[in-house]
């Protein structure tokens, strides 16, 4: 699983949310909802102490990662996190590995 982050997002992470040293933003599957390769589960996000990370990835100075323990979540397809200019937060985008 690779994680991407298009310099928007990152920069709408920045202004909305506070991220402190040793935390970052943690990806993770959720029940209700649907995505473009789910259904019934939505992409979460929660600043978190990262445990076991995985598809980690720093973009401007923030740590974006999923945790092993949602690695059924993303099996199979990396993510891109863009943002839906148009609503102003964060779009979920799965690509097959």
């Amino acid at each position: 699983m690779k994680i991407t982050i298009t310099p928007q997002a990152a920069q709408w992470f920045k202004n909305e949310l506070t991220v402190d040293d040793g935390m970052g933003v943690r990806f993770y599957g959720k029940v209700y909802g649907k995505t473009q390769v789910h259904e019934g589960f939505s992409v979460g996000m929660s600043v978190d102490t990262p445990e076991h990370p995985i598809g980690k990835i720093t973009a401007d100075g923030i740590l974006f990662y999923a945790d092993e323990a949602d690695e059924w979540f993303f099996k199979g397809y990396d993510l891109t996190v863009d943002l839906d200019e148009e609503l102003n937060e964060p779009k979920y985008l799965f690509q097959e590995e």
